[in-house]
């Protein structure tokens, strides 16, 4: 089970107690004129470096899945997390990748859907 449940906020809402890990990833994007030269040197011009948290959600009711759902499918989302290399929660504007559930039992109010994952990408560098 993830225990920080402070670490991380989506729209102001703490999501620790629906997670049972978060994959922290510090992506970065290169310009179009990066890569190996013929000499087997990297070269080229970072662009910046861009968070990715990519959450696993528990087993999840229908009420909690009504609190998530929302918050998933928005345009955007503004999420607070720990940054190690900055040493201080963080705030980004981030995008949701695409996310599906099983959902056998949930609809009739009689058991959870099954776990499942999600990622949210920052729109602008750190």
């Amino acid at each position: 089970m993830f225990t920080n449940k402070n670490a991380i906020t989506v729209n102001g809402v703490n999501i620790g107690q629906y997670l049972v890990e978060v994959k922290y990833g510090f992506n970065k994007l290169w310009s179009q004129d990066s890569g190996r030269n013929l000499a087997g040197r990297m070269t080229g011009t970072l662009i910046g470096i861009f968070p990715k948290l990519t959450l696993q959600f528990r087993k999840l009711t229908k009420s909690e899945m009504e609190v998530i759902a929302p918050l998933l499918d928005r345009e955007s989302q503004t999420v607070s997390y720990y940054d190690p290399t900055l040493h201080r929660m963080n705030t980004m504007t981030t995008y949701a990748g695409d996310w599906e559930n099983i959902n056998k039992k949930i609809i009739s109010g009689s058991g959870k859907n099954e776990g499942f994952s999600c990622s949210l990408i920052a729109v602008s560098r750190r």
